[in-house]
């Protein structure tokens, strides 16, 4: 898991006040407030201007994030982690998120418009805003008594696929190859489960790997399949390595 976190001002905390108004208690509509919709604009529209593809609206990294938000706000203190508070991976995880990477902005200013300045002349903040690697993100403003608190959450967004759909994912890159049949197969299924060896007989080449793009297939395995040395192919998935939030799958693919 990639984590970047990176902090709009030097001091952490803004201190406290013994007769602070009330924090507003922030919306978890799934949709963005106007404030929260102006940073998503914002933050688009740098990444248009920079050839990169927008970030799609999320709405457990917005959860994580309104919750940190309301946090901070009611403490009145600008951390990525307030005492007692889970850090970020944990966070967007309980929200329901599933990542490949994550990364969080926050700030206080008086409105939306400053905050995104400040985050753009901020070389870690921009990064963040500008990371082709992430696709999603969550954004929270509430207001409290030292102005306006603000939480970008992003990620790159993995699917939940089951097992049966990672199976034909994988299977149809396959029959995109030279191979003569692909087939989902208890063997296969058996095999990626097991640390070593394999199920079944007179299997030439076997191959396990977790991933969080199924988009392709190993290097390695293209390279077998190019040596037209096989004429069939088995595949199986079963539960990858996952971390809370941070999602693998788990393949195994014979050759025979």
């Amino acid at each position: 898991m990639f984590c970047f976190l990176f902090f709009v001002c030097a001091a952490h905390s803004l201190g406290h006040s013994q007769n602070r108004p009330p924090v507003s208690a922030p919306s978890f509509s799934s949709h963005p407030s106007a404030d929260e919709k102006l940073l998503l604009d914002a933050a688009n529209r740098e990444r248009t201007a920079a050839g990169l593809q927008a970030l799609k609206w999320d709405d457990a990294l917005a959860a994580a994030a309104r919750e940190h938000a309301r946090l901070m706000a009611g403490e009145n203190v600008l951390s990525h982690q307030l005492p007692g508070e889970p850090p970020l991976d944990q966070r967007v995880a309980q929200a329901g998120a599933k990542y490949a990477m994550i990364a969080e902005n926050v700030a206080i200013g008086p409105n939306p418009e400053a905050i995104h300045d400040g985050w753009m002349h901020s070389p870690g903040h921009r990064r963040n805003i500008l990371n082709a690697e992430l696709t999603a993100i969550g954004i929270a403003t509430t207001r409290g008594n030292g102005g306006l608190f603000a939480v970008q959450d992003f990620s790159r967004r993995v699917a939940e696929l089951s097992l049966a759909q990672q199976e034909e994912k994988v299977a149809s890159l396959l029959r995109g190859t030279n191979l003569p049949a692909v087939d989902v197969t208890e063997d296969a299924r058996k095999t990626c489960s097991m640390d070593r060896g394999y199920a079944g007989t007179s299997v030439l080449y076997i191959i396990r790997f977790e991933v969080t793009d199924l988009s392709k297939l190993p290097d390695e395995l293209l390279q077998k399949i190019k040596s037209r040395k096989y004429r069939k192919g088995a595949v199986g998935a079963c539960r990858g390595g996952d971390a809370g939030g941070f999602t693998r799958y788990r393949i195994a693919v014979l050759l025979y």
